[in-house]
């Protein structure tokens, strides 16, 4: 425990955050690698997810707007395979492919479109905004370092909907409680693999010890790059970010924007210890100032 001394819980770099939470002996962090440049949008993932952990459906609403129409992650949608459709010269997008001069000549001028697929999750942060709010423990960290709701015992209270930096956790409507991706902890504690990654046919959703996956990602985008895909990038990989990185990151082919992500998310949470301090130094201030007031009061009452 000594390590923790002096130390921001609720911010910067962690390399350990189940034992952080209690946890003495306690398996590797598990987590989730999603190479959207494999994703073919089948949502196999997202039927998966519903199917074994009951998730009720989300309406099928037709919305017009895309060739999806879940439209985004939700108390009734823990997984969500999202459509980008993009206007964009697609010549230099196709991995495996020696483009001559000429053919780069022609990709620059051309039009054309091309869709990013992405299966987006909760991202099972280092730091937890959702958990930190939780005021009844319904949020807890697991030892394998993720992040469960227990609905049991959700008040609805709803604090944890704002507090995420990514917009993930959300209420059921009619029902209050707060429901989100548990990362199949039931299937991981008996040494199974989240029913997403079970399901998904290219392997675009990787499950494992989270350092593994992190040490895959950078050999894949690495890859992408001899490819001439330059615009593939990782997100939520890295432990010094706002959120001391993620459990669930991603291979990108554009900026995060583009995918509904924010560029540079900072946990909400960051910064209460400093607040606290400030409230203190305000509060004793305040204090002496009364007793000064106080003081200087009885001593002309006296006089009198």
């Amino acid at each position: 425990m000594g390590s923790l001394i002096g130390r921001n819980l609720l911010a910067g770099a962690d390399p350990d955050v189940a034992a952080d939470s209690g946890y003495a002996d306690h398996p590797p962090r598990m987590g989730f690698f999603t190479d959207t440049s494999v994703c073919i949008g089948c949502k196999a993932c997202e039927v998966a997810c519903k199917e074994w952990n009951a998730v009720p459906e989300d309406g099928l609403e037709f919305t017009g707007m895309s060739y999806d129409n879940t439209q985004g992650l939700g108390a009734d949608t823990w997984r969500h395979v999202a459509f980008i459709e993009q206007s964009k010269p697609i010549g230099q997008n196709e991995t495996g492919v020696d483009h001559g001069a000429a053919d780069q000549g022609a990709a620059a001028g051309a039009g054309g479109m091309r869709w990013l697929m992405a299966s987006d999750v909760c991202k099972h942060c280092t730091h937890a905004a959702c958990l930190d709010v939780c005021p009844t423990g319904s949020l807890f960290r697991t030892e394998f370092g993720t992040v469960v709701v227990q609905e049991d015992i959700c008040n609805g209270c709803g604090y944890c909907v704002p507090a995420c930096p990514y917009g993930v956790i959300d209420q059921r409507k009619g029902d209050g409680r707060a429901w989100k991706c548990t990362l199949c902890y039931d299937r991981i504690g008996v040494g199974q693999e989240p029913a997403c990654a079970k399901a998904c046919p290219t392997d675009s959703i990787q499950f494992g010890p989270l350092d593994e996956l992190r040490e895959r990602a950078a050999m894949r985008v690495d890859q992408l790059h001899g490819l001439g895909v330059e615009d593939a990038r990782l997100y939520g990989q890295d432990p010094d970010d706002g959120v001391g990185g993620d459990g669930a990151f991603f291979l990108l082919l554009d900026e995060p924007e583009v995918y509904g992500l924010p560029p540079d998310p900072v946990v909400t949470t960051r910064d209460l210890p400093s607040m606290w301090r400030h409230a203190g130094v305000a509060a004793a201030a305040l204090l002496g100032g009364l007793a000064t007031v106080f003081a200087a009061h009885g001593r002309e009452g006296g006089a009198r």
